[in-house]
């Protein structure tokens, strides 16, 4: 089973930009899907992105345009880059890995700590 750990989160003003970085560490050969979630207070958490093994990207249509999911598989990391963030965009993101269905990778999902993004007015 592989370990997700996200960092970059900050307070940054409107229209500003702020990279997010998933690192895995653990059983790292069991990782397919990566992605990021997000979850503001008293909302419901959403997807925000994501990216297959193969490089296929996902963007929700709310960050469209403007965030870019990718990935480094020799470095076992996963980025969120945020351009134009808008205060809409705060919330707790969430890294996010499906494993391949095997005996040696345990569960089919994993899930990072979370880290606080705030994008003031």
């Amino acid at each position: 089973q592989v370990q997700l750990v996200e960092s970059g989160g900050d307070m940054v003003p409107a229209g500003g930009s702020l990279r997010l970085i998933c690192l895995a560490s653990g059983d790292t050969f069991c990782l397919s899907t990566m992605g990021w979630h997000r979850q503001a207070s008293g909302k419901e958490r959403e997807l925000v992105a994501a990216v297959a093994s193969d490089g296929s990207t996902y963007v929700a249509d709310s960050v469209k345009g403007r965030f870019t999911i990718s990935r480094d598989n020799t470095k076992n990391t996963l980025y969120l880059q945020m351009n134009s963030l808008k205060p809409e965009d705060t919330a707790v993101y969430y890294c996010n890995a499906d494993q391949h269905h095997d005996d040696r990778c345990g569960d089919l999902e994993v899930w990072g700590q979370g880290t606080l993004v705030t994008v003031s007015s």
